[in-house]
């Protein structure tokens, strides 16, 4: 596809449904002040990350029970009006955006813990709760949740895009991590997917449909995790590279030695000067990857070492360790700030941001072909992964008011998703399909598959009032 041709990529069309008076009247006699028709809250609910300008929606629900959700799910189908969840606004390709108009239910305030079975190694949190709030309630019981996209995202939002980030190449991701669900449909009707178990064989896997379906299918309120032991020793690493390359080799070796390493992500030499300026840091301004072990700490420093030597093999140098939290929290400041780095750094910019995952043996071909297309296309950028899985995020960073810019970034996205899905590879690795990669599912998935998706869509949701014009179109 040629550049001019992404224009039609840019946004799916737009319908908006009307949202008749009767039922905001019913909203706020059911909800009171809290639903708000203020254009400022509509606005804030109205944009996420993504680079989307879209209307907002009519009206925001702020809910604090499932009955509530439940509600307003029911009002809403009742004058087919579409339902946006919304929970903290970090999502990156558009889902929270009311495309086809409606109203946003917004679960932030259902932030509870509901129960936590340290015996069994599993909590049941409602949607809102936050991804730190969570670890930070349960780290007396000596137990932790691994998932960190990086962003404190809440649970609810991880899960409804499936989200995984830095430790996904040790505890997987989201998929893997939720063991059951408490669901309002697009009827409002209220159900209940999977157990505290660690496995069954019962029926349908509810939970899985449900986890990764980006609130087309209905609205989480409750969720049952996987917990985990904290480890006995954590060891913190960065080390810097000459090249990109040397960087990925070193990464694709320790994968394939087995080495059972919790995290290993990437920074380009771009983003760390970036993060330098943000976080006022002097890393050094080249290739790096940064690293944590987990075990003992007779098998912490085993892998580490095993690592290290390795990292010595690819020209890997100025090995900085951490072992207490102040200095582990310091070594991975330059990965969670990459973003907001990268935005600071041209004032005034939006990020668009790709997502693709590869077989890790191909992770070398599909990343450094691409580096050599964005550094030729003029563009700024910066570049992060979690290599350790085979997936990493470019950020072009563009002036929205310039067209061009745009279609120049979308190319590049196009070239990248064609690569990686002709190496095996995915259009995404954990942001979700949303609104920005759905002509991309359709070449990932293929036409047959995307029509069962639709079939389960049209059943599940017939007025098609749950977040409409996500992942495909109807």
């Amino acid at each position: 596809m040629n550049a001019p041709a992404q224009a039609a990529h840019l946004l799916p069309e737009i319908h908006q449904r009307a949202v008749p008076p009767a039922l905001v009247e019913a909203l706020k006699a059911r909800f009171g002040e809290r639903c708000s028709t203020a254009l400022v809250v509509r606005e804030q609910h109205g944009r996420d990350e993504s680079v989307y300008s879209v209307p907002p929606p009519a009206a925001v629900v702020f809910a604090e029970s499932t009955a509530d959700v439940s509600d307003a799910i029911k009002l809403a189908s009742e004058h087919n009006v579409p339902v946006i969840p919304f929970g903290v606004g970090s999502s990156l390709e558009g889902h929270l955006l009311a495309v086809q108009g409606g109203i946003s239910i917004d679960v932030s305030r259902m932030n509870k813990i509901l129960a936590i079975n340290p015996e069994d190694l599993t909590v049941t949190v409602q949607p809102g709760v936050t991804r730190k709030q969570l670890n930070d309630e349960i780290k007396s019981t000596g137990l932790f949740f691994p998932i960190d996209p990086g962003a404190d995202a809440s649970i609810g939002g991880m899960s409804a895009t499936r989200a995984s980030g830095t430790n996904a190449v040790r505890y997987g991701t989201m998929r893997e991590n939720v063991l059951a669900l408490e669901v309002v449909t697009a009827s409002g009707e209220v159900i209940r997917t999977g157990t505290r178990a660690k496995k069954s064989s019962a029926g349908y896997d509810l939970t899985r449909l449900m986890v990764g379906s980006e609130g087309t299918l209905g609205i989480m309120t409750e969720i049952t995790l996987k917990l985990y032991p904290l480890p006995e020793a954590i060891s913190a690493a960065i080390c810097s590279f000459p090249s990109i390359e040397a960087a990925v080799r070193t990464t694709i070796q320790i994968i394939q030695m087995g080495i059972p390493i919790a995290r290993v992500e990437l920074i380009d030499a771009n983003t760390v000067r970036m993060v330098n300026t943000y976080a006022k840091l002097t890393l050094r301004e080249e290739p790096m990857l940064l690293m944590e072990f987990h075990g003992s700490p007779a098998g912490v420093k085993e892998q580490a070492e095993t690592v290290q030597e390795i990292a010595s093999e690819f020209g890997g140098n100025a090995f900085e360790w951490a072992t207490t939290p102040e200095e582990r929290t310091r070594l991975w400041t330059a990965r969670h700030n990459a973003y907001f780095a990268a935005i600071q750094s041209k004032p005034g910019c939006r990020a668009i941001s790709t997502d693709t995952c590869v077989p890790i043996s191909r992770l070398a071909d599909c990343l450094l072909d691409s580096v050599t297309e964005a550094d030729a296309s003029g563009i700024p950028y910066f570049l992060v992964g979690h290599v350790g899985d085979g997936n990493f995020h470019f950020g072009y960073l563009i002036d929205p008011e310039l067209p061009q810019e745009r279609e120049v970034a979308e190319a590049l996205n196009h070239k990248l998703v064609h690569r990686a899905l002709t190496l095996g590879g995915t259009c995404t690795g954990e942001h979700g399909v949303g609104l920005h990669k759905m002509d991309f599912l359709l070449t990932e998935a293929g036409s047959g598959a995307v029509d069962m998706m639709r079939t389960i869509k049209r059943a599940l949701d017939p007025k098609n009032v749950m977040n409409p014009g996500k992942i495909f179109a109807l």
